[in-house]
């Protein structure tokens, strides 16, 4: 029979065992299912019931796993960085390995979310790779860097070697060859990102006559992301690709490739009218970027006349 110290010190190993509720911004906001907050409760639930038992048997699973070959949307994995790419001053291309010629497992558009702990604080979000859903021994994320960002200060430690902890896969929207007449794909930023596999998945399959046009939001165009990429995509005979700049004002300063395909300014509702008249085919719009951007384009596609179902937002 235990004395009253050890009955505390007993209670004291148990709270210390007890699973840390997560604070609202450890959630990334993506819907995805389980939640971060669905996995607390339930590793709340087997704690309980362990004390309850007075049985830690009941607490031990593996909580990683080194070289996975299946994803998993409620454990998260540890994957190992093989190449950290800094594409422009604030967005790194990040490449993670995969054991032998295995592929990850997403579909075109679908995302992971990713762990990090900065202050020993953990903090999770949503990133969608941009590798081809049929890469063998690799997946690359593109990820842009914020300067208040806890995530930004995590990612900007990784070098190559290091290892990251994934979970998923999540995502809504899933594409099948053939399914939509056109894809108006509206990106801003790293939006880009889930555009790109679906982009892909079309061209690298011959009996796949999607007609697909890709507006891509920067800054600058030294800003632009994957411009090689979007170039060979380009010669497609059913692929369009167009430029909206925000900072810049002078089609002389842009390589001849790009004058007749470039605006400046912002995708306004004008512009976005003028590009869904242009479609050759009655479009189905997929939109990614800030929350600010989702909510103009789904407001522009209305007015555009596409019905809520004829688009989706990342």
């Amino acid at each position: 029979m235990m004395d009253q110290g050890e009955e505390g010190d007993e209670e004291e190993a148990w709270l210390q065992l007890r699973p840390v509720e997560p604070l609202p911004l450890q959630c990334c906001g993506s819907g995805c299912s389980p939640c971060v907050f669905d996995i607390y409760q339930r590793d709340l639930a087997r704690w309980e019931a362990a004390r309850a038992s007075k049985d830690r048997s009941l607490l031990s699973r593996e909580e990683t796993q080194s070289c996975p070959s299946k994803l998993s949307p409620e454990t998260f994995l540890a994957f190992l960085i093989s190449a950290v790419d800094r594409l422009t001053e604030d967005t790194y291309l990040v490449r993670f390995a995969l054991p032998g010629n295995s592929q990850l497992g997403l579909r075109p558009g679908q995302h992971l979310i990713l762990r990090g702990t900065v202050d020993d604080l953990e903090i999770q979000r949503a990133y969608t790779p941009i590798s081809p859903a049929n890469a063998e021994g690799y997946f690359e994320v593109l990820i842009k860097c914020y300067q208040t960002g806890l995530m930004s200060r995590y990612v900007k430690s990784w070098k190559a070697g290091d290892t990251a902890f994934w979970r998923g896969p999540f995502g809504g929207f899933f594409y099948k060859p053939n399914q939509y007449g056109e894809l108006l794909m509206l990106a801003a930023g790293t939006g880009l990102a889930p555009m790109v596999p679906i982009l892909q998945s079309i061209t690298d399959n011959a009996e796949d006559e999607t007609f697909i046009t890709l507006v891509g939001c920067f800054k600058t165009f030294e800003g632009i992301y994957l411009k090689t990429f979007l170039q060979e995509q380009a010669r497609f005979w059913n692929v369009r690709t167009f430029f909206v700049l925000s900072q810049e004002n002078s089609l002389e300063q842009l390589p001849w490739s790009y004058r007749d395909r470039t605006r400046f300014g912002r995708l306004d509702r004008d512009l976005l009218e003028e590009l869904v008249g242009s479609c050759r085919r009655k479009p189905f719009a997929l939109v990614c970027g800030s929350a600010e951007f989702t909510k103009d384009m789904a407001g522009y596609l209305l007015h555009a006349g596409l019905a809520e179902d004829s688009y989706f937002l990342f």
